[in-house]
């Protein structure tokens, strides 16, 4: 046990780091701020670089908060073979696991401040930088509202796309549609 509970505690120190990012823009990123994730089951996979949380995952850092049923976080493998651990730090290399994927499925929510998403899944890209809310998505900034199929937010472009996905056949033989509601002040 020993052996394996160093990975497991880098990658929940891990798990939330993107999460400060996936939500919209905020003043206090709170990247640097602690992370706490609890679940009803954690497992471990070293051959696959992953960590499956089920049952009321509930993953916080900051104001960001996300709670899913199940959460499956896939970070970047060890550098097995470049340089010894007593070497990489002496050198100043940084050892720690980053998120490469997060795919959370089933009751997904995801809020920070006033802004607030939900979905039936979400997947992070880390490296794309790009969150994608997807099946009957809905987010809402205070009172406004949108929804779609699928809404993905571009992190770095500071913008968001919203998909009608398959729906109800409309007037004029469309299918699905994208609402929004804005609230006048």
């Amino acid at each position: 046990m020993p052996r394996i509970l160093p990975p497991i505690l880098a990658m929940l120190c891990l798990t939330l780091a993107f999460a400060a990012q996936a939500a919209p823009p905020a003043k206090d990123q709170g990247s640097e701020a602690p992370i706490s994730i609890e679940a009803d089951h954690m497992t471990s996979f070293e051959k696959s670089n992953s960590v499956l949380f089920t049952g009321a995952v509930d993953a916080r850092q900051a104001n960001v908060r996300i709670r899913t049923d199940k959460m499956t976080v896939y970070y970047t493998p060890d550098d097995k073979g470049k340089k010894s651990d007593k070497t990489a730090a002496a050198a100043g290399d940084s050892q720690k696991k980053k998120v490469e994927k997060m795919h959370c499925v089933g009751n997904v929510q995801i809020s920070r401040d006033d802004w607030f998403g939900k979905s039936r899944e979400m997947i992070y890209l880390a490296q794309e930088r790009r969150v994608r809310l997807i099946g009957d998505a809905k987010a809402w900034q205070g009172q406004d509202m949108v929804s779609g199929d699928e809404i993905i937010h571009y992190i770095d472009e500071e913008r968001s796309e919203v998909i009608a996905g398959p729906g109800e056949r409309q007037p004029g033989g469309k299918t699905g549609r994208v609402k929004m509601t804005i609230l006048q002040k």
